[in-house]
């Protein structure tokens, strides 16, 4: 693992750091703050999926986070949205390939080689940060935006007792019944619809649901409102009676001032399951 940047940010450390990942078979890059309070040891920490077109730093320098993270003494991860580099698969369009790799792994060609997004994100990243930093395994959170939130709420429901709480800033919820979904899950997964459904927040919610507590925002008047499809997860949510904040937010649309605007929220909505 090689240091890219480190800089102070609100007591403690915003850092930056690169390595080879087995996972995706390339180099990968993250981000990564840590409180002050990691200097006398292990720290909860919250997991941040970005979205469709991001990489490691949008949210890092958009999202307004770290400053809410240092009050509650969490640390920040940010990975990046894909595997990229020479050799790695790509598509012309924004929404497949590089910056765009939904957080799955991938079982067909020319995806299958670095497209192993879960398993970097959920496996991977993990062991390897709490090998490196004070980070407590124990008390993990996950969050995302959009193609990000997509990711935090499948993964919350699919690796069980990983996280202790699981929120999202307008995720993609239902993307088996998207152009935001279908797509890329045909691509990445293959014809076979059955496969999809892992990765789908409102299939998963009737299926598992998740053991924890739950809070999703989203604004009215996101521009991609159609292809989120939020109405779905809440059906789902009702239909189990999963405990979950299922918010819509008047006026706000799809960018980073949403989610600025409502990260004090998510990040003391995860400090309340981290520290209890």
């Amino acid at each position: 693992m090689e240091a890219v940047a480190e800089n102070k940010c609100f007591g403690g450390v915003q850092g930056v750091y690169s390595h080879a990942s087995k996972a995706t078979g390339c180099d990968m890059t993250f981000g990564l703050f840590l409180p002050e309070e990691a200097r006398d040891g292990p720290v909860p920490v919250l997991w941040y999926l970005s979205g469709l077109t991001c990489t490691h730093e949008n949210a890092m320098v958009k999202a307004g986070a770290q400053g809410w993270a240092a009050e509650q003494g969490i640390a920040l991860v940010f990975p990046d949205t894909s595997p990229r580099g020479e050799g790695v698969a790509d598509d012309d369009g924004y929404d497949l390939g590089q910056g765009a790799g939904f957080y799955v792994n991938a079982t067909q060609d020319p995806w299958k080689p670095h497209f192993q997004m879960w398993d970097y994100v959920a496996e991977e990243l993990p062991a390897l940060i709490m090998s490196e930093f004070a980070i407590d395994a124990e008390r993990q959170a996950i969050t995302g935006h959009s193609m990000g939130g997509h990711g935090a709420l499948t993964l919350a429901m699919g690796r069980k007792g990983q996280y202790r709480s699981v929120s999202a800033f307008s995720p993609i919820c239902h993307p088996t019944a998207s152009d935001w979904g279908r797509k890329q899950l045909k691509a990445y997964l293959g014809i076979d619809e059955a496969a999809w459904a892992r990765h789908d927040a409102a299939l998963m919610m009737r299926d598992v649901g998740f053991d924890g507590p739950m809070l999703v925002d989203t604004g009215t008047s996101d521009q991609f409102i159609d292809l989120l499809k939020p109405e779905a997860l809440a059906e789902a949510a009702n239909a189990r009676r999963q405990e979950a904040t299922l918010r819509l937010q008047k006026g706000y649309d799809h960018s980073y001032f949403f989610v600025s605007s409502f990260m004090e929220d998510h990040i003391a909505f995860h400090a309340e399951a981290l520290y209890a």
